[in-house]
């Protein structure tokens, strides 16, 4: 091993040595993952081109973790550009500081590492991590972040006989660079060149539309000793901006989960999946083999006939299977003259009120509709708009600006000028600008956001830190009178929602997790235009009980810059995923020999 890798391991050793010694005395274990993010050559749809792998691999590796573990994960920039990587959902209580986004995180630069280390609190589900910078999702960086229950917590269902993740999104050809050069140039990215999963482009169902020599994802299910297995399916849109619909050739889908809830389970024939949404179905195997099966996700919300090739097709394959698939592709929602029936599915996902989550209770227990309201933002959504001659989008007619020194950094060091607290909580009567305008919000406040889409597509909104519960949507302009029809008893809580054009959904949020947290369109370009912003929330008796402080591995930039030590370009990339985790796997297994002799 170089000389600069036994330096790095020395560092890290030191780094995390203080940390692993606590295991004795801790109840909550350590799982270990090193991030080695680089470029490759791949061909999703028969084009080579760059994309962003992790360890080598596209989509990344997965990350599988249980209620409360603590989540360590070195990640090392061999990208040309800055890099983050967030973790869409998990809430990283009291520590923005692993959030992974500009207004919480100062970038890895090109040929650094920085080590994420947080907790997964209180938490169960299915979520994904990706890249938060540049663009850089539409050419890749993502994968899959399960967390388990703990075994003394059962699970609202016989446990499954798989567990299998399935990643779906809407892909281009160009890399994410020329994606956001047309953006900038004020340009429309334009539709789709197809859509993947699990990375891989679409089965040859039809000679027409998908070219030969094209690799496809094959789900493989055993069958052939034991029928009628159930499988755990997470299903997540990684995409850049396209609402897809996925179903199963002549299998129902019991969803089961999403982003965190359990749901009453209900059977579905297809579901729509939105931008960043993330779901659990139990998919039973009772179909004869006779012959494979088709998985299908295609774009919703568009003129069909233009957009038929941009549909991902996978193949669902019995142990026991007689013949390849064949025939016609399940057919989609035939609602192009309904636009209420997406939206009364959405509706009909409601939370399961008897299921214990990560704690030994009901996730129903927590009445959120008998709290009174704090207070209430109307967020609104227009089409993009020229600012300063360039092409923006807005919330409230705001472009958000990320400020240049991340916000609680900026707090702690007492930087003045970094932000403002001044986001308005409606849309008001002047013209749209550019500005670095967060959410003050108020530490133990229950919120209401209603986010009105008068723009012309599916739109979905996220929030870090929180999940929150969905109670409301509806076609036209939110009013206050619309507060008679929320669901105040099962709406299920997520951390992700759809809204649709020139619709409006409502969500309940309890401000209970300090810190500065993202509040953005999913929708990537949207998102890259501005439309986002922060809440910032601050506990005024903070005692260090409710907040972590910056870890000690704090990244410095903006008015901090001084306070960076360089990091020797060389050491990032010096040690292989292999040695890294060698490496903790002994320094693991030192200190459980510790534990058990002390």
């Amino acid at each position: 091993m170089a000389a600069s890798g036994l330096s790095l391991l020395a560092l890290v050793s030191l780094t995390h040595i203080a940390l692993l010694s606590t295991l004795c005395f801790a109840a909550d274990p350590y799982v270990f993952y090193d991030f080695k993010v680089s470029y490759i050559t791949a061909s999703p749809l028969g084009v080579p081109q760059r994309v962003i792998a992790i360890n080598g691999k596209f989509p990344g590796d997965p990350i599988n973790a249980t209620t409360n573990n603590n989540v360590v994960v070195n990640v090392h920039n061999g990208l040309d550009e800055n890099l983050l990587i967030t973790w869409s959902g998990i809430q990283m209580r009291r520590n923005s500081w692993q959030d992974g986004v500009l207004g919480t995180n100062c970038p890895i630069p090109p040929s650094w590492n920085w080590t994420y280390n947080f907790q997964a609190k209180d938490q169960i589900g299915s979520f994904f991590y990706f890249p938060s910078l540049n663009f850089q999702r539409a050419s890749g960086g993502f994968g899959s972040f399960h967390l388990n229950n703990r075994d003394i917590i059962p699970i609202p269902f016989a446990t499954p006989d798989g567990d299998i993740a399935i990643m779906i999104g809407d892909w281009y050809t160009r890399n994410h660079t020329a994606l956001r050069t047309a953006l900038d140039a004020g340009k429309d990215l334009g539709m789709p060149d197809g859509v993947l999963i699990n990375g891989k482009g679409p089965y040859q169902y039809n000679k027409t539309l998908v070219p030969d020599g094209i690799q496809f994802e094959t789900i493989n299910v055993e069958t052939r000793f034991l029928p009628r297995k159930t499988y755990r399916l997470r299903v997540h849109n990684v995409g850049v901006s396209t609402s897809l619909n996925f179903r199963i050739q002549s299998h129902n889908l019991l969803l089961a989960e999403t982003e965190g809830y359990y749901t009453s389970q209900q059977n579905y024939t297809n579901f729509d999946i939105h931008v960043g949404q993330s779901y659990s179905f139990l998919v039973t195997m009772d179909q004869n083999a006779s012959s494979d099966y088709y998985i299908v996700a295609s774009a919703r919300f568009v003129n069909e006939s233009l957009w038929r090739r941009v549909t991902g097709v996978a193949v669902l394959h019995y142990s026991n299977s007689k013949g390849p698939v064949s025939g016609p592709l399940p057919d989609p929602p035939n609602d192009a003259f309904d636009p209420n029936w997406s939206m009364n599915q959405a509706l009909s996902v409601r939370q399961n009120g008897s299921a214990s989550g990560a704690r030994p209770n009901p996730q129903g227990s927590f009445h959120y509709g008998s709290i009174n309201i704090t207070d209430t933002y109307v967020l609104k959504v227009v089409p993009p708009l020229t600012i300063d001659g360039k092409l923006r989008a807005t919330l409230n007619g705001i472009s958000f600006v990320n400020p240049d020194t991340p916000i609680r950094l900026a707090d702690q060091h007492k930087v003045k000028g970094d932000y403002k607290l001044d986001f308005p909580n409606m849309s008001l009567n002047r013209l749209p600008r550019r500005d670095m305008s967060v959410i003050n919000a108020t530490y133990k406040g229950f919120i209401e956001i209603v986010f009105q889409n008068n723009d012309t597509t599916v739109q979905t909104f996220h929030l870090d830190g929180y999940s929150f519960f969905v109670v409301g949507m509806g076609y036209g302009n939110w009013t206050v009178d619309n507060k008679g029809n929320y669901n105040k008893w099962d709406a299920i809580s997520r951390c992700t929602t759809q809204v649709f054009p020139g619709a409006w959904t409502a969500v309940l949020i309890s401000l209970d997790n300090p810190g500065a947290w993202n509040l953005r369109s999913q929708n990537l370009d949207r998102w890259y235009l501005g439309q986002e912003t922060y809440l910032r929330i601050v506990n005024p008796e903070e005692n260090g009980e409710t907040e972590f402080t910056a870890p000690d591995n704090v990244l410095y930039c903006g008015a901090l810059a001084n306070l960076q030590k360089d990091q020797k370009p060389s050491s990032a990339s010096s040690i292989s995923s292999e040695t890294f985790k060698l490496f903790f796997s002994l320094l693991m297994a030192f200190f459980t020999l510790v534990c058990t002799f002390r």
